[in-house]
């Protein structure tokens, strides 16, 4: 056994005796995956985006790949977040080694370099130390690659630094003219700075989250797909079979062609199932997906008509439920108002997670509390503080308990009085906006019709109507409940289309995306007129 120390661990790999075995290498580079990443935390790995990338998706990446290259012609490969090489084993296992004319990858993990270079030290594979974002790509054409394949580190946007976002900002412009926003993860930059490494006609493979296809700072991502080279065919998995099994991320695999695109062309889009062996397959042509902001409609739906259909945001007013910063301390049980002595005029009753609010209709009692199992009522004064330790000494005990960490926390921090929380008033509809698919019903999402004078935590979208609509509902008392019931009749699939997902089978809709989802159904059951 050989050991190699980088950064305070010991990596381990067997003797090499026989590097020209594919099956013996991927072996060891296994072993080598393993040692690695029980080097470190997940937590660290989740910081770092370190994600590899199984032997069976790899290969099966590299066989499509390799397939979209014309027969026998040489191959220059190049991956630009290399890790333990697993993309360049695949390409020896779908390759004859006489084949490969040129191999790179760059890392910037000093412990994968090491370890790395000795597994691949019989091979062709140049691998480079350092910074792939900040790598010069060739000028001379001839340099350049013409089969790239990687899976760049998922590194959220709120882990890089202003700084490092400007600099990755301006270089992505430059490179490819792309603006992309503040919020996207590095795996974005990586996709648009590889472009200059690129041959004309080359194959580009990227292993991605599939969050881009939904999310506002996807936009420049399939902006370059539709411009600046001609998009192929895009994979998503099956959300609920992620395929890493330390990141809870749906994931997609991209293949472009480094060829400007053609005239209406036509988008292979696949789902589910493998990626030689997909479950749905649709052709979908570049001016719909234009055209339509939620690329995960694809496969599973068709082509949707755009219009001037009546949306949820032009009857509701469509808010998150309130963000307390810190619920330990400001939602508290009747039990605990009582063991505190506080005040009950200081509190409003606030609706438990919807995990525990099985009903679709939140009866209330006489005075207005919802009657449910697990009441539930959020701290919330205006006083200040020298008012509170006159008028309510017990409340101002209380405060006193949270004012070295809660005060301190982001959202009470900004505000004006630390213990006070945003004005939302009860809403009438809540909307459960997560969650997974349910065995018994199939829906993922769930309309609450509130009867009560409880608010919503940010668990839950508020959603009130607008005033035309508010007319109408207070000259017929029953209309309310039949738009509660067409609210909960609109398909699931229709919800989903408008949201994103999630490794998992975790299904998402932000505020303005459940805005978006057409209100049809409700003008068919509601006499609506907007």
């Amino acid at each position: 056994m050989t050991g190699y120390g980088n950064m305070g661990s010991t990596i381990f790999l067997p003797s090499v005796c026989d590097m020209v075995h594919v099956s013996t290498l991927e072996q060891r580079r296994m072993s080598l995956q393993a040692n690695l990443d029980a080097a470190k935390t997940k937590a660290e790995r989740n910081r770092l985006g370190q994600f590899a990338t199984p032997t069976v998706l790899a290969r099966e990446i590299l066989q499509f790949g390799v397939g979209l290259l014309k027969a026998n012609l040489p191959v220059r490969f190049l991956d630009p977040a290399l890790g333990t090489g697993s993309f360049f084993s695949a390409l020896l296992h779908a390759v004859a080694p006489d084949r490969i004319e040129s191999a790179k990858g760059y890392e910037l993990d000093t412990r994968y370099i090491y370890p790395a270079r000795f597994l691949y030290q019989e091979t062709s594979l140049d691998i480079v130390s350092g910074d792939f974002t900040r790598a010069i790509a060739p000028l001379d054409e001839k340099e350049r690659f013409n089969l790239l394949i990687c899976n760049p580190p998922y590194v959220r946007h709120h882990h890089i630094v202003n700084s490092e976002k400007d600099r990755l900002r301006h270089a992505a412009e430059v490179t490819c003219g792309m603006h992309i926003t503040g919020l996207a993860g590095l795996y974005c930059y990586f996709l648009c700075l590889s472009h200059a490494w690129l041959m004309r006609g080359a194959v580009s493979g990227w292993l991605i989250p599939s969050e881009f296809m939904d999310v506002n700072y996807g936009t420049a991502i399939k902006q370059y797909l539709l411009d600046k080279v001609t998009l192929l065919r895009i994979h998503r998995f099956d959300p609920n079979e992620v395929q890493f099994d330390d990141a809870l991320v749906s994931s997609a695999i991209v293949w472009f062609r480094n060829d400007p695109s053609p005239a209406n062309q036509r988008v292979e889009f696949t789902f589910g199932g493998s990626l030689l062996s997909p479950t749905l397959t649709r052709a979908i042509d570049s001016q719909t997906l234009r055209e339509e902001s939620k690329w995960t409609r694809f496969p599973n739906s068709g082509i949707r008509k755009q219009g001037t259909h009546l949306r949820l945001s032009d009857l509701f007013t469509i808010k998150r439920g309130i963000a307390t910063g810190d619920n330990a301390f400001f939602i508290l049980s009747t039990e605990q108002i009582k063991k505190y002595e506080l005040p009950p005029e200081v509190f409003r009753p606030i609706l438990p997670s919807p995990r525990y609010v099985k009903a679709l209709e939140i009866i209330a009692t006489t005075d207005g509390l919802p009657q449910i199992s697990r009441p539930l009522f959020l701290l919330d004064c205006r006083l200040q503080e020298e008012d509170i330790h006159d008028k309510y000494p017990t409340l101002w005990k209380y405060l006193e308990k949270g004012r070295d960490i809660v005060s301190s926390r982001y959202l009470c921090r900004s505000r004006k009085v630390w213990y006070s929380q945003e004005l939302r008033p009860p809403a009438p509809i809540l909307f459960t906006y997560m969650g997974r698919q349910h065995k018994d019903n199939g829906l993922s999402f769930r309309f609450i019709l509130n009867h009560s004078q409880a608010v919503a935590a940010n668990v839950y979208l508020l959603l009130y109507p607008k005033p035309p609509l508010a007319k109408l509902l207070a000259k017929d008392s029953t209309m309310m409940r039949r738009l509660w019931q067409a609210l909960n009749a609109i398909p699931a699939r229709t919800l989903v289309d408008e949201g994103r997902v999630y490794g998992g089978g975790l299904y998402k809709l932000e505020p303005k995306e459940l805005g978006n989802v057409a209100a049809t159904s409700i003008s068919e059951a509601v006499p609506i007129e907007i």
